[in-house]
């Protein structure tokens, strides 16, 4: 299987450019440079090296039967291109990841709904400055006060509650 001769980068350096944050941008510049670099030498040399003249070198080496040995050789010669073993690998990985990203991006869907949602709720509240103790009630009932179901004394904090030393005391291992 013979190497195909590429004709231009296959990368979207656009694209990456969008990925690569401002204290590595020098890096990715150099690095697309020199990337750059090699192609465009790559590019400048012919698709197919030069033919060898053969019967110039007859011409001009003494030795008889030398220039025929290395041609015979030069032709018989053939260097494999290496064999493609970690496509398949590479693209199992890949499918996998692309699993791992769908399912992370379902799972960031589902969170954003539901910030949507309590965004929506804040929102239809009334800004804090204008509720009454009756409309915070309303809105957080299980973080307002409530006098008749679960008094406390003032400041209101739980630390500052009677049972708060109870309830550390039972949880404490003695």
């Amino acid at each position: 299987m013979a190497a195909k001769r590429i004709t231009q980068s296959s990368v979207n350096w656009a694209a990456i450019s969008e990925r690569v944050p401002e204290h590595q941008r020098v890096q990715f510049l150099t690095f697309k440079s020199k990337s750059e670099g090699y192609l465009r030498r790559v590019l400048a040399q012919p698709e197919k090296p030069p033919a060898i003249n053969w019967d110039l070198y007859k011409q001009k080496v003494p030795i008889a039967g030398m220039v025929d040995e290395f041609q015979k050789k030069y032709s018989a010669l053939s260097i494999p291109f290496p064999p493609d073993t970690v496509s398949g690998q590479l693209n199992a990985q890949e499918k996998e990841i692309q699993a791992d990203i769908e399912k992370f991006k379902t799972e960031s869907n589902a969170r954003i709904a539901q910030y949507k949602q309590q965004l929506a709720h804040i929102n239809s509240l009334l800004p804090y400055d204008q509720m009454t103790m009756e409309d915070f009630y309303d809105a957080y009932p299980d973080r307002a006060l409530d006098p008749i179901n679960r008094p406390t004394y003032w400041p209101h904090n739980p630390e500052d509650q009677p049972d708060f030393e109870e309830k550390n005391a039972a949880a404490a291992p003695h």
